[in-house]
């Protein structure tokens, strides 16, 4: 009887190992699994927090960013893309082609595929905005080095394109300006050496237009200096409490004779204000403006100079003419370098087409605004805003 119950008894030892042994391996395997989930969702968890910064990257680019795939669909593109181009909804599956409707674009696509070395283009886009950019392409490889992919970059060029214009118009205006006294001081020099100056009246009528115009040029090249130190910052601007009535009484005087020549009469209608100004810098706006006033006013008309204090500590200054007026669409354009409403009229005016540019610069550098109003017909107001005291100091916290 002895046997068969050791028999019993080691089937129920090995069953009893058998079983623990069992245990341990499901127990094993358990943590492995939860090891491998646990990995599993650390590496998704930190491929989904990369992307998020990837794309965070992407999305504070100022360059539009457009990620197509190897079918050369939109995988994705960023809010500087988006923004650029004006496109609203989801764009990803589509073409290139159907989203922009640029050939060149899909012409850049190819050569870059095709490992062509061409791999910039610049667009052009028309419209009330005009705008260029420069697109560059790449292709994306994988780490087998096979193709997944082009990045597309677009820089937006249209801020340097305009300066670009904007030198181009000033080197043309400036040359213009210069070319035509300088034409004339030739002309009439040439005139008298050819035997002019022996007639004695013919003579002083020649020198005297060599002197308007040499004239002419100082004041050009004055103005032009003047609009670089006040573009540059280099115009240092002395600034102090004045009486703005006095100042314009001033700048009547001393126009008194062009105004007496058109049989203008000039009328200060501004309050007793004090302003907080360069006298000198605010004297040559006043006098622009009035200067203007007088030359494409009325013939025996009348130009008005008027100010009032705006709550917000600034001193609103206007001057008035009864002239034809200035059209809408010229209004924004006034200010700017050598622009001219009327070529033929200006250029027997006379003047340097530079006045009311400086106007501009010497009131925003004073922390104001200019501005002008017309109603064709019925004459022109220009405005500007002047501080009527000086800066708060700055509070710091």
């Amino acid at each position: 009887m002895l046997w068969p119950t050791l028999t019993v008894l080691a089937v129920i030892v090995a069953a009893a190992i058998h079983w623990w042994w069992w245990r341990r391996y499901l127990e094993a395997q358990a943590v492995a699994q939860f090891d491998i989930d646990a990995l599993k969702e650390r590496l998704q968890t930190e491929a989904s927090q990369s992307e998020a910064r990837q794309r965070a990257v992407f999305n504070s680019m100022t360059e539009g960013l457009l990620l197509l795939d190897h079918r050369s669909r939109v995988s994705w593109a960023n809010e500087a893309f988006l923004k650029l181009f004006e496109i609203d909804g989801d764009i990803r599956g589509q073409t290139i082609l159907e989203i922009l409707r640029r050939h060149e674009l899909e012409e850049l696509l190819e050569n870059v595929n095709a490992g062509a070395l061409g791999r910039e283009s610049q667009l052009h886009l028309n419209g009330p905005d005009e705008r260029w950019l420069n697109v560059n392409a790449a292709v994306l490889h994988d780490s087998h080095g096979l193709p997944r992919g082009t990045i597309l970059v677009f820089h937006d060029l249209t801020r340097i394109k305009q300066l670009e214009r904007t030198r181009e118009e000033f080197v043309a205006n400036v040359s213009h300006e210069l070319r035509t006294p300088l034409s004339l001081i030739r002309g009439y020099v040439e005139t008298l050496l050819d035997g002019a100056r022996e007639n004695p009246e013919l003579t002083t009528k020649f020198l005297g237009t060599i002197q308007r115009n040499a004239e002419r040029l100082q004041f050009l090249i004055e103005d032009l200096l003047t609009i670089s130190e006040l573009e540059s910052g280099r115009l240092t601007m002395s600034e102090q409490r004045l009486l703005l009535g006095s100042l314009v009484d001033k700048v009547i005087d001393d126009l008194r004779a062009d105004a007496s020549a058109r049989g203008t009469t000039v009328l200060n209608e501004v309050p007793e204000l004090l302003v907080h100004a360069d006298p000198d810098r605010l004297q040559q706006v006043l006098g622009n403006l009035v200067g203007n006033a007088l030359k494409y006013g009325r013939q025996g008309g009348l130009v008005k100079i008027g100010a009032e204090e705006n709550q917000d500590e600034q001193v609103h200054v206007w001057v008035q003419d009864d002239g034809p007026g200035i059209p809408a669409e010229a209004l924004s354009r006034v200010f700017e370098r050598f622009y001219r409403v009327d070529k033929a009229r200006s250029r027997e005016a006379g003047g340097t087409g530079l006045g009311l540019s400086i106007v501009k610069h010497i009131v925003q550098s004073h922390g104001g605004t200019v501005w002008a109003t017309s109603e064709p017909g019925k004459g022109a107001t220009f405005h500007f805003t002047i501080p009527s005291h000086p800066p708060g100091p700055s509070i710091t916290t």
